[in-house]
């Protein structure tokens, strides 16, 4: 079983500095590649000048990627499709093109249906879709979950924003954040605290635990 991502810039054709923004994204998934290597079946790349995708062996570390992307390229928003399932074409490192199978159809799946909820206007409708193999129940109550941590992130302020990145980069040292942005420890917790950033990290950890320990470990 593998996951694979497929990433897709929103109203692309109206951003201004369109080829700065797709510069910074080849060097963005570049840096990911580097970092991610292990758990990285094929790298992530530009696809279709607005697209990317890559293939993950698990999704350990899933929404860390998907994070650092909407990060970096923020406000410039981004639709995520990520599928899990088989890979049925021989799949090669460094060209993510040639591989093919149940995993990409569902992420392709998903970044269709994200669009269909955008030109419904459906407010409660998340940036990431995740589709599984044969639909399963749990499905539904993953991407429920995600559409709930959008909903907290569409409040954070920008200085939330900063603070909640430096956080995650910093792999939840509060102390290290704090010294970066010259305030007190007890300034970054209250932040945190306050943007709803804990539930949105209690979700997606325990979306990535489930689909690595019931769907891609158990190989459904």
């Amino acid at each position: 079983m593998y996951c694979a991502v497929i990433g897709d810039i929103i109203r692309s054709k109206e951003i201004k500095k369109r080829l700065a923004i797709q510069n910074k994204l080849e060097k963005i998934l570049h840096e990911i590649n580097l970092k991610y290597s292990g758990c990285i079946a094929s790298n992530f790349a530009i696809t279709l000048g607005d697209e990317f995708q890559g293939l993950l062996r698990d999704t350990g570390n899933l929404m860390n990627i998907i994070e650092i992307i909407k990060f970096e390229l923020f406000p410039v928003k981004i639709r995520f499709g990520v599928g899990i399932g088989q890979i049925y074409t021989k799949i090669d490192k460094n060209f993510p093109l040639g591989a093919d199978g149940p995993a990409y159809h569902n992420a392709r799946k998903m970044i269709e249906e994200i669009k269909k909820l955008e030109k419904r206007k459906m407010r409660y409708a998340a940036d990431i879709k995740i589709g599984l193999d044969e639909n399963l129940p749990s499905e539904s109550l993953i991407n429920v979950s995600l559409s709930l941590c959008s909903f907290i992130e569409e409040k954070w302020t920008p200085r939330q924003r900063e603070i909640i990145y430096e956080f995650l980069m910093y792999e939840n040292n509060q102390i290290t954040v704090a010294k970066k942005f010259g305030v007190s420890q007890s300034t970054v917790q209250r932040i945190l605290k306050s943007s709803g950033f804990y539930n949105y990290l209690y979700a997606r950890n325990e979306i990535s635990r489930y689909l690595n320990e019931n769907i891609i470990g158990k190989g459904v």
